[in-house]
């Protein structure tokens, strides 16, 4: 009798914890990554930080700024690495081309939400954003701190 197999779920390398702060998601898209070989080796090993990053579109190709890669020392000695240098963002035509039409009306930019491994390959989550008001983040902070509160009284409650 043959065993199911068992569906592995992406594995999370980074997320931007920043990104649901500050602003309301329309959509999501999952794009590929450009990367160079020092890159990919350094992201096994954990070394990167998704929250200053964002994404922009020049000549209808998307590219990540900011994404963070930090080199290894084991690094090859005949490539300089830039730890800050842009990606180029990989997705299908369509989906740039209907992204290019929401990023030009008022108020939505595109947000890097997470890297994960995917079928052996680097993927990054963004989405289609909106920026949050003053006033919005700050019911987002009651929210999460009345949260808080009712899984301590829960808590105490089950001693």
């Amino acid at each position: 009798m043959a065993t199911p197999k068992k569906t592995a779920l992406p594995a999370r390398i980074a997320d931007n914890k920043k990104a649901a702060f500050n602003y309301f998601f329309e959509d999501r898209f999952e794009a590929g990554m450009v990367l160079e070989g020092w890159e990919v080796k350094a992201i096994r090993e954990g070394k990167v930080q998704l929250t200053d990053g964002y994404v922009v579109i020049r000549d209808g190709e998307l590219y990540i700024i900011g994404c963070q890669i930090n080199p290894l020392k084991t690094a090859s000695t005949h490539v300089r690495p830039d730890a800050v240098r842009t990606r180029k963002l990989l997705l299908h035509k369509d989906e740039i081309r209907r992204l290019i039409g929401k990023v030009e009306q008022k108020g939505y930019t595109l947000v890097p939400l997470n890297l994960h491994w995917k079928n052996g390959r680097v993927k990054c989550d963004i989405a289609l954003a909106r920026g949050k008001a003053e006033h919005d983040k700050r019911d987002t902070i009651k929210e999460r701190e009345g949260k808080r509160e009712v899984e301590r009284a829960m808590k105490s409650r089950n001693r």
